[in-house]
Parts: structure tokens; C-alpha cells; sequence
């Protein structure tokens, strides 16, 4: 005679645990700051593929290294609750316990601070010990942030800082010291190893990037609040945090027209125009959805939007 019981669940591996912890779909939107500044390097004749590629390495270490300590933190601080609307965490589900969430934080974290040393090292040399030294208390910086997100005892994700913290890392120091790394050995001196006009991608970058960030917490806005992780969105609330979701996406996208208007010397370099559709689209889902769980998808078509305007976009610029 069947049993009339529910089968449990089949618990899930360890291996399928981490790599969910990974996040793997937020890797592309870290690397494409990364991208940018080595398609505008290569626009300027300073592309170097080795420091791109260990830009790359290091930017991904980084970026499962937050989404480590998000994981931890948020469990931690009770964002991650059952009236989370977004997908299940690894130690939310007791898949990875705290302890090993804590070892794995660790050994990203020290994966990071290598692969970092080796990207100065082949970037840098011996030449500039000043500039060595600043682009390292840099990457430190960098580290402690992933890590500081949500965990720590004043984790700045939950004063509403992340939104900044996004815009400094995964727009204007992605992209701007991926340029400078590569450009440093390829002229006279240090001061033009990064032209002011780069500073406009670096800021559409930033300015995209944040916009992923602020789709999470106006998804979240209830449970966030109810954790005390005061976000942008549980600041202005459901209606404006969209209209800032407009804002940033039409900044970044005017600062990409600006550039372009500013170092124009091909049409090919307003390619970039083609991701418009991309941006509006998304921009329209985000006002018309209010059901949170119809907003996690726009996370994963934001994320791939900002990587489809980075290709376009730097390929406009080589062409």
C-alpha cells in the first residue's frame, strides 16, 4: 500500500551548494566594467591582454567573495528571513552551515588579495612604488567592502551606503583602473595613463550597475525593512525608488552619448544606441511590476542588458 506522506526532498550536494552560493548570474555584470576598460584601452592602442585577464580573475574572486558574505551576513542580521521574496540563501537553508561560510569567505578573500598582488605586479613592476602601494591600500579597500556589505558589526548595506559602494567599484574603479593599469607602462607619464573622458563609461557602468542593485532591494523592500537593512528603496519607497530606477539608467546612458560627443571620430561609435530598447524595456518592467517575486527576473535581464551595452559600446569604440 503507497504511503500517503509527502517524499522529502532529496538534500542537495555540497558542491551544488557553493556553487549556488557562487551566484554565477552576477559574474557577468562584475565583468563588464572590466570589459569596458579594456575596450577602451584598445581604442587608444594600450590594450594589454594579460592585465585585462587577471583584472577579470580578481574581479570575479571579489565578486563571489561578496556574494559569500552576503549570504552569511544577511542570515546573520535576519534580511534573509522567511518574508524574503528572492531566491533561497545557502545558509538561509542550512545547505552550507556559518562556520563553512566563514572558511570559504576566507579563502576568496585570500584568492582575491593574490590574484590582485599578481595584476600589479604584471601591470606595474618596479616602476612606481607610489602608485604600487596606492592601487593596493585600493584593492584592500576593495575586499574589505565585499566583505563589509552585509557582514561585520556595521555592515553599510544596511545603512543604505551600497548603492555608492556599487557605483565606486563596479563602475568608476572597474573601469577606470583597468584603463589606467594598462595605459601606465605605455606613456610619458603617469598623468595621462588616464584621459578625463573615460571617467563618463565609468559612471554609465556605475550608474547600470546600481541599477541591478536597486531591482534586489525594491524586490526585498519588505523584508529589508522588516530587518532593519534600511536600502535606497526602503528610503524613498516603492514609487520613487522606480523613478530613481529611470534616473540611473537614463545617467548612464548619458553619460555614454556624452563621451562619444566628446571623442567622436566614427559613427560606429554609437552602437551603443542599439541597447536602448534593452534599458527602456527594463525600465518600463520595473514601474509596471509590483509583485516582488515579478521583479526577480528583471535582475538577470538587467545584468545581461548592461553587458550587451558594454560589448556594443566597446565595440563601437575599436571599430
Amino acid at each position: 500500500m503507497a504511503s500517503s506522506a509527502a517524499t522529502p526532498a532529496a538534500p542537495i550536494s555540497p558542491a551544488k551548494a557553493w556553487l549556488s552560493a557562487f551566484r554565477p548570474r552576477t559574474l557577468p555584470l562584475a565583468l563588464a566594467s572590466i570589459m569596458a576598460g579594456g575596450f577602451l584601452a584598445a581604442s587608444h592602442g594600450q590594450f594589454r591582454g594579460a592585465v585585462v585577464g587577471l583584472a577579470a580573475l580578481t574581479t570575479i574572486l571579489l565578486q563571489i567573495l561578496s556574494n559569500l558574505a552576503n549570504d552569511y551576513g544577511d542570515s546573520q542580521n535576519g534580511a534573509d528571513s522567511v518574508h524574503r521574496e528572492g531566491p533561497q540563501r545557502a545558509v538561509q537553508s542550512g545547505a552550507i552551515s556559518p562556520q563553512q561560510m566563514k572558511k570559504g569567505m576566507g579563502v576568496f578573500g585570500l584568492l582575491s588579495l593574490v590574484s590582485g598582488l599578481a595584476l600589479l605586479w604584471v601591470a606595474l613592476g618596479t616602476a612606481g612604488a607610489w602608485i604600487f602601494t596606492a592601487f593596493f591600500v585600493l584593492g584592500l579597500s576593495a575586499i574589505w567592502a565585499a566583505v563589509n556589505y552585509t557582514a561585520g558589526s556595521k555592515p553599510y548595506g544596511y545603512a543604505g551606503l551600497g548603492d555608492l559602494s556599487v557605483f565606486i567599484f563596479f563602475g568608476m574603479v572597474g573601469v577606470c583602473g583597468t584603463y589606467f593599469l594598462q595605459a601606465y607602462s605605455q606613456v610619458p607619464t603617469w598623468t595621462e595613463a588616464l584621459p578625463l573622458p573615460v571617467l563618463l563609461p565609468a559612471a554609465a557602468l556605475g550608474c547600470f550597475a546600481t541599477a541591478v542593485l536597486n531591482v534586489n532591494n525594491i524586490r526585498d523592500i519588505r523584508s529589508d525593512e522588516l530587518a532593519g537593512k534600511i536600502t535606497i528603496p526602503v528610503r524613498l519607497g516603492p514609487v520613487r525608488a522606480r523613478r530613481y530606477h529611470w534616473l540611473l539608467l537614463l545617467l548612464g546612458f548619458g553619460c555614454a552619448v556624452v563621451y562619444v560627443a566628446l571623442t567622436y571620430h566614427s559613427p560606429w561609435q554609437w552602437l551603443f544606441v542599439l541597447a536602448a530598447p534593452l534599458l527602456f524595456r527594463n525600465a518600463i518592467s520595473v514601474w509596471q511590476r509590483q509583485d516582488s517575486m515579478q521583479l526577480d527576473p528583471l535582475l538577470k535581464q538587467m545584468a545581461l542588458t548592461t553587458l550587451v551595452f558594454t560589448l556594443l559600446f566597446g565595440l563601437g569604440q575599436v571599430l
